[in-house]
């Protein structure tokens, strides 16, 4: 009963600030300006939202660029890092551990490291102000998401895949017929990280990204917080949208997101 207690606790303690954007988000402008927290509402005003969405003329291009990079980029991550992942932990060739722990070594460099140098390479491919730069290192897969995978694949028994092996199979046949469907929680887990990344990612947007009708939601939700920090209402409903997906996307996936773990 204690742990509950404590836990229900936390719980509300880190649901209230949401709730506060929530209730925000369709309060009247008399209840935004007043020198007390307003928790619930008297009347709800559902024009926020239509604001807020009417407001930047660019607004809904936002929302359909960050739904179409995140997209994107979690099924190239979940692709790559699935290959590399099967290969590290099923297959045994030459150097392999050595080039594991390079891979692993690779996390403790930080993105500020690359980034003037990574920045250099898609300028001189003139890809800046596109998306390439958003999705296409996604590609090569990443370092977390096959150390995380990894483990997960060396948890399925050697006998269903060496079974395979017999039958004939091959080890593409192999990862694609008996470990991606023994996966699932491992792959949910490394989707819905990969998806929040993207969705979230600020810093990639604003260094690559310089017309206004390309930008995300995250780069838009900033540009729409200058103009319009003084409408709070209508800023915590645009908030609300960009927050909307991930929280929906978290319910779906809540139970093989837990088992994955």
């Amino acid at each position: 009963t204690l742990v509950y207690i404590l836990l229900t606790v936390g719980a509300l303690m880190m649901l209230m600030p949401f709730y506060y954007m929530l209730s925000t988000s369709v309060k009247a402008p008399e209840e935004l300006y007043v020198n007390r927290l307003v928790w619930f509402p008297s009347k709800i005003v559902w024009g926020n939202y239509a604001d807020a969405w009417n407001e930047e003329p660019y607004f809904p291009r936002y929302f359909f660029n960050s739904a179409f990079i995140a997209t994107v980029t979690t099924a190239l991550q979940l692709l790559t890092s699935a290959l590399a992942a099967y290969a590290f932990s099923n297959i045994d060739f030459w150097g392999k551990e050595t080039v594991f722990m390079i891979l692993l070594g690779t996390m403790m460099l930080p993105a500020q490291v690359t980034m003037i140098p990574v920045f250099v390479v898609f300028a001189k491919l003139k890809l800046v102000d596109t998306f390439v730069p958003l999705v296409l290192p996604t590609f090569l897969g990443n370092a977390f998401f096959v150390f995380l995978l990894r483990q997960f694949f060396l948890g399925i028994p050697r006998d269903l895949t060496d079974a395979a092996r017999l039958d004939g199979c091959t080890e593409f046949g192999i990862w694609r017929q008996v470990v991606i469907p023994l996966s699932k929680p491992a792959l949910a887990t490394v989707g819905l990280f990969s998806f929040m990344g993207a969705w979230n990612d600020y810093l990639g947007p604003l260094i690559y990204l310089s017309d206004s009708s390309k930008f995300t939601l995250s780069l838009g939700l900033a540009s729409f917080s200058s103009q319009y920090g003084q409408e709070p209402g209508m800023l915590m409903a645009a908030t609300t949208v960009m927050t909307v997906p991930i929280i929906v996307l978290f319910f779906f996936t809540q139970r093989t997101f837990i088992q994955g773990i």
